[in-house]
């Protein structure tokens, strides 16, 4: 049996292409996600069956404070949700999630 992989959908983030589609009978869908440096593919996610959303992480913009109770908080950072992947809840069955936060 062979695989072919024909995206129906691709998207770009600064450095990162994610291409997502699914077999010609639609019973697995894919996720890819490229890492791009100077044009050249350098990394590469693969992700089968997988409901994959890509958040953008947020900036803090917090000053610094010299104080250690200061330096041990969490501060909550704001994560937009940028893409989500649509084949994987076409495919007819459940599948687990994911996120890539870039």
């Amino acid at each position: 049996t062979e695989f072919e992989f024909g995206p129906q959908s691709i998207a770009s983030f600064g450095n990162i292409v994610i291409a997502e589609g699914c077999d010609h009978r639609r019973c697995i869908s894919w996720v890819h996600a490229w890492t791009l440096t100077d044009g050249i593919i350098t990394q590469v996610r693969e992700y089968f069956n997988t409901s994959l959303t890509v958040t953008r992480l947020g900036n803090n913009n917090r000053n610094p404070s010299s104080s250690a109770s200061a330096a041990a908080e969490i501060a909550p950072v704001h994560c937009p949700s940028i893409w989500e992947s649509t084949f994987s809840s076409r495919v007819g069955k459940s599948v687990p999630g994911l996120v890539l936060a870039i």
